[in-house]
């Protein structure tokens, strides 16, 4: 009913847009440092006006960007809204310029063993990411499998062009160029395109928030499960 699970890469993308490896992340102090150098610089302030404007002190600041002192939350706060900007600006792993180009024509592009099903990711890919945004196509008639998320993953999808005939457990929604759909994705769900043209769509997946504690290695998973067999008496199954 879809295609394999086994994905390929598409032959006609380019080797040098493959993801890149993921480097450490970089420290902290540094991170905030060259996020406050950049935008400072993009609103042509010196760190006597930053400081005027902020009420944190010019030492204070230059010690901030030369990635010797790491600020609290309080004087964050008060640098980014002399800024007019987010505190999480301070935070992002963004390109010195402040934003990161994905041409399309380097881009990477997913697709299904069977070729009839392709998922571009619009995001740098290259580290974990909260939100994930990718555009989808789908071959006439085709009906692809998605794959199930942790509970408290999201999809919000918007069809783009042509119909597609969204399913989640027994319930069926068609939706035709222009309409939208929320669901959780940890429940079976898949997408078919009933139509005689390519339909695309456009999915961005926010992920769940998962509490460090459900992070079981999947070596302990397996001694747990075995001792769990152990204690299960001849008429018990164990746990799955």
């Amino acid at each position: 009913m879809h295609s394999p699970l086994a994905l390929v890469r598409d032959p006609s993308a380019d080797l040098d847009a493959l993801p890149r490896a993921v480097e450490p992340f970089d420290a902290l102090e540094h991170l905030v440092g060259v996020n406050l150098a950049r935008l400072r610089a993009e609103r042509q302030l010196s760190l006597d006006a930053l400081a005027r404007a902020s009420g944190v002190s010019r030492a204070m600041l230059a010690q901030i960007e030369s990635a010797r002192s790491v600020p609290s939350i309080k004087v964050l706060c008060k640098v980014a809204a002399a800024l007019k900007v987010s505190v999480a600006a301070f935070l992002r792993r963004h390109a010195t310029n402040g934003f990161e180009h994905l041409p399309a024509e380097r881009s990477t592009r997913v697709v299904s063993a069977n070729g009839r099903y392709s998922a571009r990711p619009l995001y740098p890919d290259a580290e974990p990411a909260a939100a994930e945004f990718h555009e989808l196509r789908i071959a006439p008639l085709h009906t692809e499998a998605g794959i199930r998320r942790a509970p408290g993953t999201t999809v919000n999808l918007v069809v783009s062009e042509g119909t597609l005939e969204v399913s989640v457990h027994d319930q069926r929604q068609l939706l035709a160029t222009g309409d939208a759909i929320v669901f959780d994705a940890d429940q079976p769900h898949s997408l078919r395109n009933p139509g005689d043209t390519e339909a695309r769509a456009f999915r961005v997946t926010l992920n769940a928030e998962t509490p460090p504690r459900w992070d079981v290695p999947a070596q302990h998973e397996a001694r747990e499960g075995r001792h769990e067999a152990r204690r299960a008496t001849p008429h018990e199954a164990a746990p799955v």
